[in-house]
């Protein structure tokens, strides 16, 4: 087969090493891939949310399927084109990319279907907004643009002048363009977090092993809100009973309201869940692979991803077993100075042929001059596997000491959280 996996980071990368596992693999392109990509699948430079260029490429290359990573060419349509074209596709329609590409669309959907949330509210104006939060009168308040904003259009606001200040750089201002001119705001949920993967062909469930995700970008969750500075699997919380509970109550409650609702899901879809004194409940779904989640989820998966990927879309989903590895791993992010906000790129990465034992997942990087140099906030993620959580810790540490370029900072306490 001839696979074209859509879109350049960290994540991308981890799917395009998995693939490249798979005996009925000859060919991968991806485009625009990335530094790292490159040693493994042949990379064309076209833009991921280029749909047009997207279905022309893979026409070109006449590849037998299409797999859509990110989540903004998924809610412009971009499976939706392919399809019309012939060409396979892995990855929700437009009109079910929606539960992540519009947050008022999910939150509806849960209280539509009992699914267990926060309470919430949607506005698109402004003093209304305020009014509400100040009859809430709670805080910390959770304000989030409704559209896609890079993972970054969530704020919690700690009180009433910083969650004014929110809801009118969204509404108002426009700091996240159309993807705010709507805000949701949310009760405040308190316990720890967990991720949750899946795969779905719109009928059946199969939930991939748990991971946990570390935002913050400094030590001890201090810092901004970033796309996520690593990773660990499994959560040492969401044990069988949890599982039972999420199948039961959250997993296939949301296809089937998808289904009921004329908007099958097939594809990955990305539980962010918190564990509450009373219950699991959702705190946002993704349409997609999760970055840096699939960074240490896909190295624990042991069945072909090849195979998953079309029974998924030939809706064979229930006669194909997956199976894990009984190990953990953990992924270390190695980013630019100055991230989240503004940091700068074109800087060599030395180290990286010193490591071994370790899987280095490219995320912001380039060639240039035949060198390997920093392109993007999130450079590296170093995933490391071992027998248990501190053991991949270890190897995955060790590993980031190998590397580096100038201005990198990293984490030191990822894996760490017992909670």
């Amino acid at each position: 087969m001839k696979i074209l996996v859509v879109g350049g980071g960290g994540r991308e990368h981890a799917i395009v090493w998995k693939i490249a596992q798979s005996p009925k693999v000859e060919k991968i392109y991806c485009a625009p891939g990335n530094g790292g990509i490159a040693e493994t699948a042949e990379c064309v430079n076209v833009a991921a949310t280029d749909i047009d260029g997207m279905v022309a490429l893979a026409k070109e290359k006449a590849v037998d399927l299409v797999m859509v990573a990110p989540d903004d060419p998924l809610a412009m349509g971009m499976v939706d084109a392919l399809e019309k074209e012939g060409i396979r596709a892995f990855g929700p329609r437009a009109n079910a990319a929606i539960i992540e590409g519009s947050k008022a669309f999910s939150k509806e959907l849960m209280k539509k279907y009992n699914i267990p949330t926060a309470k919430y509210e949607v506005f698109d104006d402004s003093a209304k907004a305020v009014a509400y939060i100040k009859e809430q009168g709670k805080f910390p308040a959770v304000i989030k643009a409704d559209g896609l904003a890079l993972g970054k259009g969530v704020i919690i606001a700690q009180d009433l002048g910083e969650a004014e200040q929110a809801v009118h750089e969204m509404i108002d201002e426009g700091k996240f363009g159309k993807s705010g001119s709507r805000v949701v705001i949310e009760e405040f949920l308190t316990g720890p977090e967990v991720s949750v993967l899946a795969f779905t062909d719109g009928k059946t469930v199969k939930p991939m092993v748990s991971a946990q995700d570390h935002k913050r970008a400094y030590d001890n969750d201090k810092g901004l809100n970033t796309g996520g500075m690593g990773t660990f699997s499994p959560s040492r919380l969401y044990d069988e009973a949890k599982q039972k509970e999420c199948m039961e109550n959250i997993f296939l409650p949301t296809i089937k309201a998808m289904t009921a609702e004329g908007r099958p899901f097939k594809g990955v879809l990305y539980f962010g869940l918190m564990m509450t004194a009373d219950g699991v409940k959702v705190i946002e779904y993704n349409c997609r692979f999760g970055d840096p989640e699939t960074q240490v989820v896909l190295p624990r998966l042991k069945t072909d991803l090849v195979d998953i990927m079309e029974a998924v879309i030939d809706e064979k989903l229930d006669e194909i077993e997956i199976e894990w590895e009984d190990n953990a791993a953990v992924c270390v992010v190695m980013a630019s100075g100055g991230y989240p906000v503004s940091y700068k790129k074109g800087y060599e990465i030395t180290g990286l042929d010193s490591v071994d034992g370790v899987t280095v997942f490219h995320a912001g990087t380039a060639v240039k001059d035949g060198k390997i140099v920093t392109s993007g906030g999130r450079v590296l993620g170093v995933t490391a596997l071992g027998a248990n959580i501190d053991e991949a810790r270890d190897k995955a540490y060790a590993a980031v000491d190998k590397i580096s370029f100038k201005d990198e900072f990293h984490r030191s306490d990822i894996g760490i959280k017992k909670y």
